[in-house]
């Protein structure tokens, strides 16, 4: 089962969490599934790894801890810099939190995230959006 776009390649889905464990879980799902995971631990690491392969679409952790020089990256911080790039300006972005404050839910949705899940994930329920998210043709003709 291949969800690629029209060229038969895989859909490209850039995951974004400071957890490596959960990182590498999300990567196998991702694989299973057939897309084509691309992985980032941090802001940074998401803005450089995003300009280089041009998701599909985003999963972003909320939550992250200060950087070396102690800058406060959160998944909001990081969706304002996705959003500067011209190859990610329009890629949906599906939020994640650890803590799911309704404070947290509502700034995401405000901020035009297409989906906010809050750990423990349900992973199944999580690959439904993403493939609503990327194929809704195919879901429409359902």
């Amino acid at each position: 089962m291949n969800h690629g776009n029209t060229s038969g390649s895989p859909r490209k889905i850039l995951v974004v969490d400071d957890n490596e464990i959960i990182l590498q879980t999300m990567a196998v799902k991702l694989r299973q599934a057939g897309y084509q995971p691309f992985l980032a631990l941090d802001g940074l690491e998401a803005v450089t790894v995003a300009r280089q392969t041009t998701p599909d679409l985003v999963l972003l952790d909320l939550n992250f801890p200060p950087d070396v020089y102690g800058e406060a990256w959160d998944g909001f911080r990081i969706m304002e810099w996705l959003r500067r790039l011209d190859n990610t300006r329009e890629v949906p972005i599906i939020m994640i939190s650890g803590t799911p404050a309704a404070t947290d839910r509502e700034q995401a949705h405000l901020s035009g995230v297409t989906a906010f899940f809050s750990k423990p994930l349900d992973h199944a329920d999580l690959l439904n959006v993403i493939r609503d998210t990327l194929d809704p043709v195919a879901v429409a003709a359902h």
